[in-house]
C-alpha cells in the first residue's frame, strides 16, 4: 500500500471550466500508479471540481449560463459583498456543487467515461491562482 500527494496550481482567468484531465492522467502515469483511488480536493471555496462532457463546448458554455442565472450577481440579494458583485454567487455556486472528486484508477487507468472530463470551475471573475491536492492510496 502507497500513499503521494500533489498540489496541482491552476491559475484562472474568469468564470469557465479549466480541464485538468491530463495534468491528473501525467501524474498517474508519472509515479506508475497500478490500481488504487485518487480523491481530489480543491482548497478555495469560491471554486470547484466537477466531472463534465469533454466533447461538446456547448455544454460548458450552458452550464455557465445556467449557474450565472440561478445565482445572480446582484449585490441586493447578499450580505457578503465585500469582495463584488461575484463575491457571494461564487460562494454559493461552490457550495452547489464539489470541493472533493474521488475516482477510482485500475490497471494504471483513471476510470472516467468515454467523454468525461476533469475540470476546474472558476465561479469568479477575474484571476485566480488555484491549488488542487491530488491523493493517491493504492498501489
Amino acid at each position: 500500500m502507497r500513499q503521494e500527494f500533489f498540489d496541482l496550481r491552476i491559475s484562472t482567468n474568469g468564470q469557465k471550466l479549466y480541464d485538468f484531465t491530463g495534468e491528473t492522467i501525467k501524474w498517474i502515469k508519472k509515479n506508475n500508479f497500478k490500481n488504487g483511488v485518487l480523491n481530489l480536493n480543491i482548497q478555495h471555496t469560491s471554486a470547484s471540481l466537477i466531472v463534465q462532457e469533454n466533447a461538446d463546448p456547448d455544454v460548458q458554455t450552458d452550464l455557465l449560463n445556467y449557474f450565472n442565472k440561478l445565482v445572480p450577481m446582484d449585490n441586493s440579494l447578499y450580505v457578503h459583498t465585500t469582495e463584488g458583485k461575484d463575491d457571494m454567487p461564487a460562494h454559493i455556486k461552490a457550495a452547489l456543487t464539489n470541493n472533493q472528486l474521488t475516482l477510482s484508477i485500475k490497471n494504471g487507468e483513471l476510470l472516467l467515461g468515454t467523454w468525461q472530463g476533469l475540470y476546474l470551475f472558476e465561479h469568479r471573475l477575474n484571476r485566480q491562482s488555484r491549488k488542487i491536492i491530488l491523493h493517491f492510496l493504492g498501489d
